[in-house]
Order: structure tokens, then C-alpha cells, then sequence
């Protein structure tokens, strides 16, 4: 039986500022979800999102507001072996509320794998590879500490895929900035860009053109995310894959772009798609409709950097690699054991559940104050 959930609010600064288009952060807001179930077994989960509002409709106090008050009471007491029918009522009951969803559904998870003695991948149909290459957002905005920053995680063996946020600029400054880089870091080096959805038509035609000549191997979301019939005409017009983001909600949204011819590749994002099981359909309706994949990042934490390995290890298809260097981003380790990543790949945790262990010194330490000081006890499973 699910005994209570509980959401807390953390705080951790970034390594650097992480400009995007839509805003700069200096520190990522966590918000873990923890349930814990009668039969001493507990589960956490993550939502995190980018930017507070700046980014989309969910904020990380509004996620644990509306856990709170609204989702928690519907699922206490109910069986927690039984994940489906719990997020069923979340999903019939609750409007939208992505995120907040997702994390809960992470939560049951890792708790139904503890139980079963399962990693989560093999809840979700099994996992076909145990390492993912992993990209490394280049987004100090500066060409030579790019260049830098990149060469060093080459050396380090870390990353050797990057990607570029711009969108701030002009087309040409940014068009300028990126090819740069990827001249500096040669023809063996992987180097994409995400414009966070900053570009007019137009501008993506002029700007899509020059970096597709520069040899740059992804565009991702070049248009407003609600622009579908720009995205399809810049995906008819241009030989390099043009990738949907933020038009992504979820299963509704993957099979209009399909049906739509709007994207060549899909960024897939737990968080975004509503939840583990919503993130693996859209994953389905691209390999069923040729849509390459890409495992995508809300820069969350380890938790859900964790969660979204488990899905993006069950898919057959990961032809653009992808994202998860959340955890990498923030100067705070939140688990006991940090996440592994060597040889330009995460390695997929074995263990059941989720496969980590939280550091709850840490997270009390780091935990945002909401006008009380309770500390966060750890529940041996």
C-alpha cells in the first residue's frame, strides 16, 4: 500500500551559467518525489524543469504544490504494486501536469523494482543496451571557451558529441559562433544546435542553410514548438535531420508531428512526455514511422537522469545518442554513488529499482526551507 508521498524542493548550483534562449541558469531547482509504502520499501522520482516558467507551463513549486494537495491524496492508500492503475486515476483525474506525473510514476517504479529485485528497464519491457553516448551542451556563449571546453571533455574521454544553444543572437552571429567551433573540433567531432524554438521561418531557412553547408549533423527545434507546418516545411527543404523538442508533449503530439512529416528525429523526454510509459509510445510512433531518436534531458538530476537511461536502454533505435549529463551540470552529488560515465557513454544502473542510492545528508543540506525544518529519514528497504 502506498503510504505517503512527499515532495521536496532542492537546490543546486550549476558548474557554470547555462544560457539558453529563454534564460540563464546558475542553479538547477530539483523537485524529488519520495513514497514510501507499508511494506518499508520506498521509491523516489524526479521533475525538473528548465527555466522556472520561462520555459513551459510547470514551475518546481507548482509541481510540489499540486503533488501536494491534489495528486497525493488520490494514490495514498492505494496498492503500490499496482502502477498502472495508480497513474490511471492521475491520468483520468488530473489535467495536464506533466512533470508532476512523471515523477510519481518514477517513484511507483523504482519502488515495484526494489520489490521485485528488477532494474526499472526490465519493467518496461527490457533493456537492449547497458551504455548510452552521451552529448554535452556547449552554452557559455563564448566561441574560445567553448572550443576549450569541449577539447577538454574529448581528452577526459567524456563527450565527443556537443551541442550548441543559441537563438540569442543574430542568425549570423550564432552561425558564426557554431561553425567555429565545429571547425576548431574537425570532421570526426559530432556538433549540433538547439534554438530553443528562437528562430522565424525565415531566419531558420537563412540560418539552417549555412550550418547544414558547415557541416553540423542536428538542428533542433529551429521554430515556436506550435509552428507544426514550419517545422514540416524546414524538414522537406533540408538534407540535415531537423529534431522536435518542445513540440513534444507526449503521444498526441508524436503522432500529429508524424503524421505531419515535421521532424526527422525525436527528442524524447520523460519529464515532457508525461511519464516513463508515455515517453517509451512516443518512441514507438517514431520507429513506426521512421523518425529517428534521441534520448533528450530537462537537465534533471541523477534521479531522473537515472529513470530516463532505464527508458532510452529498452529502445532499438537511438541512432543521435543523447543527453544525459544533468547530474554533470551541478556541483552537488545527491547520490552516495555517483552515476558512471566513461568512454563517452552513461552506463545504465543495474541494480533494482532506479539502481542509486540518495545521499540524504546531502539533500537535507541542499533542500529548499518551505516554512518548516523537517529533515528527510531514511527508510531502509
Amino acid at each position: 500500500m502506498i503510504k505517503s508521498v512527499e515532495t521536496l524542493i532542492v537546490d543546486v548550483p550549476t558548474i557554470r551559467p547555462h544560457k539558453l534562449s529563454v534564460a540563464t541558469m546558475n542553479a538547477q531547482a530539483l523537485v524529488l518525489v519520495r513514497i514510501l509504502c507499508d511494506d518499508g520499501i520506498e521509491g523516489w522520482g524526479e521533475a525538473t524543469t528548465i527555466g522556472g516558467l520561462n520555459y513551459g507551463e510547470e514551475s518546481p513549486e507548482s509541481i510540489k504544490t499540486n503533488i501536494d494537495t491534489y495528486m497525493a491524496p488520490l494514490i495514498v492508500g492505494m496498492k503500490a504494486e499496482q502502477v498502472a492503475k495508480a497513474m490511471n486515476k492521475l491520468r483520468t483525474t488530473i489535467q495536464g501536469n506533466r512533470f508532476a506525473k512523471c515523477a510519481i510514476e518514477t517513484a511507483l517504479l523504482d519502488a515495484q523494482g526494489k520489490r521485485l529485485g528488477v532494474p526499472v528497464s526490465e519493467l518496461l519491457g527490457g533493456r537492449v543496451r547497458d551504455e548510452l553516448p552521451v552529448a554535452w551542451t556547449l552554452a557559455s556563449g563564448d566561441t574560445k571557451k567553448d572550443i576549450a571546453e569541449a577539447e577538454k571533455m574529448i581528452s577526459l574521454r567524456r563527450h565527443n558529441i556537443f551541442k550548441l544553444k543559441i537563438g540569442l543572437r543574430s542568425v549570423e552571429a550564432d552561425v558564426e559562433h557554431v561553425l567555429a567551433i565545429k571547425r576548431a573540433l574537425g570532421s570526426d567531432i559530432s556538433v549540433r544546435v538547439d534554438v530553443n524554438q528562437a528562430w522565424s521561418e525565415l531566419n531558420a531557412v537563412k540560418g539552417i542553410a549555412a550550418l547544414q553547408a558547415g557541416g553540423i549533423d542536428l538542428i533542433e527545434q529551429p521554430v515556436k514548438a506550435s509552428y507544426k507546418a514550419s517545422m514540416a516545411r524546414l524538414t522537406n527543404q533540408f538534407d540535415v535531420a531537423i529534431m522536435a523538442d518542445e513540440a513534444l508533449h507526449g503521444p498526441n503530439d508524436a503522432l500529429e508531428l508524424a503524421n505531419k512529416f515535421a521532424a526527422d528525429v525525436f527528442a524524447v523526454k520523460i519529464n515532457q512526455s508525461g511519464g516513463l510509459f508515455p515517453a517509451i509510445q512516443v518512441a514507438t510512433i517514431a520507429e513506426l514511422s521512421g523518425i529517428s531518436l534521441y534520448g533528450g534531458t530537462m537537465l534533471e538530476g541523477a534521479v531522473g537522469t537515472a529513470a530516463s537511461a532505464h527508458v532510452f536502454s529498452t529502445f532499438s533505435d537511438l541512432a543521435f545518442g543523447t543527453e544525459l549529463f544533468g547530474p554533470l551540470l551541478l556541483t552537488e552529488e545527491i547520490l552516495t554513488e555517483p552515476l558512471i560515465y566513461k568512454n563517452f557513454s552513461l552506463q545504465v544502473p543495474k541494480g533494482p529499482g532506479l539502481g542509486i542510492q540518495l545521499d540524504v545528508e546531502k539533500i537535507n543540506y541542499l533542500k529548499r526551507q518551505q516554512g518548516h525544518s523537517d529533515q528527510v529519514d531514511l527508510i531502509p528497504a
